[in-house]
């Protein structure tokens, strides 16, 4: 096993760690980790980005269903527009996508620069969302539920998209939907955004099983340490303030979006110069 193999690996606690603390974030770490450090093609890694943080999620929701922070009311007004659209972009849109976007001058965008490209735009308008959201002040454990319902269901339509199209779980915009859009307190945003991408990003990964080779081996073994980690994350969100975990997990997305960015279209192998 090389040194990025080994640090691919260890990584795979972390995106547990990240769903158990915050409810998100799993994909943000899953899907760089998947195509940098173990060289998986980023539309296979986008399928087993799916799996991966779809089964930790569901396995940390049980935890906070047990604990009743889990807001089903709102959990089924955004899921089911959401798998809709997750599942018909995964079995549908994603395979039309050609495998060059477009050109500009003597560089060609190839199809895996275009979905990296968009994941991190994604992020980052995620991550203002969410930073603008926690200097309003208000304490977002103590809010009163309060839906608005079209909102709700339109954004997990879109949601649902973006899910297919990235291989994200997509709790970097279901958490600001449910914080936002439903009043949710922070907590149970959390647990009720565990429990949509656990059914999204699986229904999104059936969609994909009929168009892609699963090495099922590398899945299993990679998705049992997120596993591990998801544990990890719920014991540690005890002791971590919701205004805090809002406000690093705005900059984390941040960060990495802005990485992810600069990476492809400055420095990946499939930006073709056809000048070379």
């Amino acid at each position: 096993m090389t040194s990025l193999q080994l640090a691919g690996f260890s990584a795979s606690l972390l995106i547990g760690v990240s769903l158990g603390l915050i409810g998100g974030g799993g994909s943000i770490l899953t899907l760089p980790v998947l195509v940098y450090l173990l060289g998986i093609n980023p539309v296979i890694s986008t399928a087993y980005s799916l799996f991966i943080v779809g089964v930790t999620s569901l396995v940390g929701s049980v935890n906070f269903m047990r604990k009743k922070l889990v807001d089903y009311k709102a959990g089924i007004i955004f899921a089911i527009p959401s798998f809709t659209a997750v599942f018909l972009t995964r079995k549908y849109i994603v395979p039309a996508i050609p495998d060059v976007l477009f050109t500009m001058g003597d560089l060609t965008i190839t199809k895996n620069i275009g979905i990296m490209v968009f994941f991190a735009l994604v992020m980052v308008a995620a991550s203002y969302s969410m930073l603008r959201d926690s200097r309003n002040g208000a304490d977002a454990d103590e809010q009163e539920p309060r839906f608005n319902y079209p909102l709700i269901g339109l954004e997990g339509a879109v949601v649902g998209v973006l899910t297919g199209i990235v291989g994200a779980g997509g709790g970097f915009l279901i958490i600001p939907a449910l914080v936002v859009l439903a009043r949710l307190p922070m907590r149970m945003a959390v647990g009720t955004s565990l429990l949509i991408i656990a059914a999204k990003s699986l229904i999104g990964f059936v969609g994909d099983v009929a168009n892609l080779t699963i090495d099922w081996a590398f899945l299993l073994e990679f998705t049992a340490l997120s596993v591990v980690g998801i544990f990890v994350g719920m014991y540690l969100s005890r002791y971590v303030a919701s205004a805090r975990l809002k406000k690093a997990f705005g900059w984390f997305v941040l960060i990495m979006g802005v990485y992810i960015i600069s990476r492809e279209l400055f420095f990946s192998p499939d930006l073709r110069n056809k000048s070379h």
